[in-house]
């Protein structure tokens, strides 16, 4: 059978089987050694077998269930409240001023802890009623969060980037130093927007009355809040920047900001903690399954020897390297709006990354723009998982279809940032070299 056959067949069934609505980690790993199998013969079950053990040997794996326990507890702790009362005490009196503020929250949040969710459930239970009842238009709030809520896996700690590390062999610190200063732009890009749009239209996002701005003591004694926050980050991305810790080293610390801040805020107590961990346990066996799954993929994917076919198809697209570039972006967009970004990135990295590396493209900053078209996609009709986070927490009154056209314009400037980052590479890459 011709590789073109095969290759057509095995991506063909993997998308039958998604279609038909299997679970993602069965059609990876199933498909994958179906297809070994007949190629290797038994011998596959062995290979598969060997791959998945030295997967679990590999000790940055350790900080996936750690950043997501540290999550966990920080969603629970109380974090999000007071930041919220601050930034409607600081930028309450500012046209569309609650909707920036909780892009910062959002931003904040992100570089707290390494998952997406967590922003957009908490943003969604207090920003988006109070912008609400002040009259702020709804699509412009329910964008804010969207857009804002997707950060998490750009700004670091990033679990998606500890996986991208994992399958490509780049360095984690690489990726989370990479990723700082994109994440701040794209933060830039939409509080832009919130502000000059706001500013010509007043009704999208009234100013706050005088009397419910707050005194400057008021202002001065909520800036409090931030202190918790700022610590965790500092602790997290300052021990792993500085080469005091590993990634894994620096989720252990990040563990325990998070407890210290429940403690604080006085919402610890051993219900919580058993909860925060039997959520921790089941969001990482689903990562490991389908990271297993991944494996196999990858390596039915390299026996088959459709690798080489995909490079002279990639190398035959006009422009040349950028063609084959905006290419991939174009199929990770499409495939964003409707499969989960994990399951993306373990179907397609195999595919991309010999593309990526014979091109003579940083596998760095190609993982930059490979996550923000994740983070994309999170916000994008008709799948993506913010959608329905919001959805799960918004008012009675919003509705689907406010929440899907709440993106669009939000959805627009994310990708105008996505270009930036394409044009000028340094902002990706500056951060990384210089520590």
């Amino acid at each position: 059978m011709s590789v073109e056959l095969l290759t057509l067949l095995f991506f063909g069934s993997l998308l039958v089987f998604l279609f038909m609505g299997v679970p993602l980690a069965f059609v990876l790993g199933g498909v994958s050694v179906v297809f070994l199998y007949f190629d290797w013969g038994p011998d596959a079950f062995y290979m598969v077998g060997s791959r998945m053990w030295s997967t679990m040997n590999s000790f940055t794996l350790i900080a996936i269930p750690l950043f997501i326990l540290m999550a966990m507890i920080l969603e629970r702790s109380g974090v999000a409240r007071d930041l919220y009362r601050m930034m409607h005490l600081w930028w309450g009196g500012v046209r569309g001023g609650l909707a920036i503020g909780t892009v910062g929250i959002c931003a904040i949040f992100a570089a707290m802890c390494g998952i997406s969710g967590a922003a957009v459930t908490s943003m969604g239970t207090i920003a988006l009623p109070n912008m609400l009842e002040r009259k702020y238009d709804k699509e412009m709030a329910l964008g804010a969060i969207n857009a804002g809520g997707g950060w998490g896996i750009l700004i670091p700690p990033s679990i998606i980037m500890i996986l991208y590390a994992l399958i490509t062999g780049v360095s984690v610190g690489s990726l989370f130093a990479a990723g700082i200063v994109p994440g701040l732009l794209l933060m830039v890009l939409v509080s832009l927007y919130i502000a000059i749009r706001c500013y010509f239209q007043p009704h999208l996002g009234p100013a706050l009355a005088k009397e419910d701005r707050g005194s400057l003591r008021d202002k001065l004694m909520a800036l409090r809040s931030v202190i918790l926050p700022m610590f965790i980050v500092v602790i997290v991305l300052g021990s792993i920047m500085g080469g005091v810790a590993t990634p894994t080293e620096g989720a252990a610390i990040g563990v325990f900001g998070a407890l210290v801040s429940a403690i604080v805020y006085r919402r610890f107590s051993w219900a919580m903690l058993s909860e925060a961990c039997v959520r921790t346990l089941k969001l990482t066996g689903m990562i490991m399954w389908i990271l297993f799954a991944a494996h196999a993929f990858s390596t039915a994917y390299k026996s088959m020897g459709a690798q080489p076919m995909i490079l002279d198809f990639m190398q035959a697209i006009p422009g040349g390297q950028w063609g084959a570039l905006i290419a991939i972006l174009i199929i990770i967009f499409i495939m964003a709006m409707v499969l989960d970004p994990l399951g993306i990135m373990m179907i397609t990295l195999p595919v991309f990354m010999p593309i990526i590396n014979g091109f003579g493209f940083d596998p760095v900053w190609f993982g930059i723009l490979f996550i923000i078209m994740m983070e994309i996609g999170y916000m994008t009709p008709p799948f993506g998982f913010n959608l329905f986070y919001l959805k799960g927490v918004a008012p009675p009154g919003i509705t689907m279809g406010d929440i899907y056209r709440s993106v669009v314009p939000y959805t627009l400037v994310e990708l105008l940032g996505l270009v930036l980052v394409v044009i000028f590479p340094g902002i990706a890459l500056w951060l990384p070299s210089i520590l």
